[in-house]
């Protein structure tokens, strides 16, 4: 694979991880989530960081095998432009459902 496609794969690893960290196995509770505005701008801002690196992927292999690559995409314009409509039960869902498989199919490709 390409070596900056690489260099993406593992920011997005990278910023997955450090969700990982901020919300361990175990302890993610939504009303602590909710409650924590810390928490909360660093799990948008990897969120961030996933999308824009993932549009870097996709400008430069638009057929990359990762699932709901245009939907990462359109969460980090959403943090980012419509941030006062950003609600935290949407983060959370993402982060609850969508993150696991994101994490294994990013393994995957940098395997």
């Amino acid at each position: 694979m390409d070596r900056e496609i690489n260099t993406w794969l593992f920011d997005i690893q990278k910023a997955i991880e450090e969700i990982e960290q901020f919300l361990p196995q175990g302890q993610r509770i939504f009303e602590k989530y909710k409650d924590d505005l810390k928490t909360k701008r660093a799990v948008e801002r990897n969120l961030e960081i996933i999308g824009e690196a993932m549009t870097r992927i996709l400008d430069k292999e638009a057929d990359v095998e990762i699932s709901h690559a245009k939907k990462i995409i359109s969460l980090r314009n959403r943090i980012i432009h419509g941030y006062d409509v950003i609600s935290d039960e949407l983060i959370w869902g993402i982060l609850i459902n969508d993150l696991p498989k994101l994490k294994s199919e990013i393994t995957l490709l940098l395997k």
